[in-house]
C-alpha cells in the first residue's frame, strides 16, 4: 500500500518506481509488470554478492508489483496539499517499517533489498548503501522519462535511515540476542523494579 499511496500522492514516485515508470513508458507495459520483471533482473546482481534468496524474496518480487497495480486505482485522489503530503508520508514510512519486518524475519530479502543487504554486509553503512541505490535508480529512471518530484527526493533520503532503524528494532536475530545481552535474569542483582 505504501508505494501505491506514493503514486497517488502525485508528488513524485519513489526512485525505483521512477525507473519502473520510465521503462514502462518506453515499453508500453504496466508499471506493476515492469516492477516484477525488474525484481527478477536485479536478482542476477545477487550472484557476485552471494546473497541467498528465500521465500520472502520470491513473494516480494511477485507481490509488490501486483498489489501496486491493484491498489493504485482504488486509492482516492488527494483532495489538496495536506492529503497529498499525508499520502507521501504513508508512502515513505510504510515501506521503511515493512522492510524491517520482512527482512528482519530472515525469510529472504526482496530483490532490491537483497542488493542493499549484500553490499552492506561487506562493511558499508546500510543507510548509505540504500540511499546510493535509490539515487542510482532515480537518475536512471529520470533519464528514461520517469516522474521525479519532491516526494522522490524525500523518499530517496529517508528510506535508508528508516530501513536501518526498523531493522535495528525488528530483526529476529537481534531480538534473539537482546534478552541475554541486555536484560538481567530474574533473581540476579540489579534485576528488581526501578533498576
Amino acid at each position: 500500500m505504501g508505494f501505491s499511496s506514493l503514486v497517488r500522492a502525485d508528488l513524485g514516485l519513489d526512485p525505483w518506481d521512477v525507473f519502473h515508470q520510465g521503462v514502462a513508458e518506453r515499453l508500453g507495459a504496466p508499471i506493476g509488470a515492469v516492477t516484477v520483471a525488474t525484481g527478477f533482473v536485479v536478482l542476477l546482481a545477487w550472484i557476485p554478492l552471494r546473497e541467498r534468496p528465500g521465500v520472502g524474496t520470491i513473494l516480494n518480487a511477485l507481490i509488490i508489483g501486483t498489489v501496486m497495480d491493484l491498489l493504485i486505482d482504488r486509492l482516492p485522489e488527494p483532495g489538496g496539499w495536506p492529503s497529498a503530503w499525508a499520502m507521501l508520508v504513508v508512502g515513505v514510512v510504510l515501506p521503511g517499517i515493512g522492510s524491517g519486518f520482512y527482512i528482519g524475519s530472515q525469510l529472504g530479502p526482496g530483490p532490491r533489498d537483497g542488493l542493499m543487504t549484500g553490499i552492506a554486509r561487506r562493511g558499508h553503512s546500510l543507510r548509505l548503501v540504500r540511499t546510493a541505490l535509490e539515487l542510482a535508480a532515480l537518475l536512471s529512471g529520470w533519464a528514461l522519462g520517469g516522474t521525479v518530484g519532491v516526494g522522490t527526493l524525500v523518499f530517496a533520503v529517508s528510506i535508508g535511515p528508516l530501513v536501518q532503524l526498523s531493522l535495528e528494532h525488528l530483526s529476529m536475530s537481534d531480538r534473539d540476542k537482546r534478552p541475554a545481552e541486555v536484560t538481567p535474569t530474574a533473581g540476579t542483582p540489579g534485576s528488581g523494579p526501578g533498576r
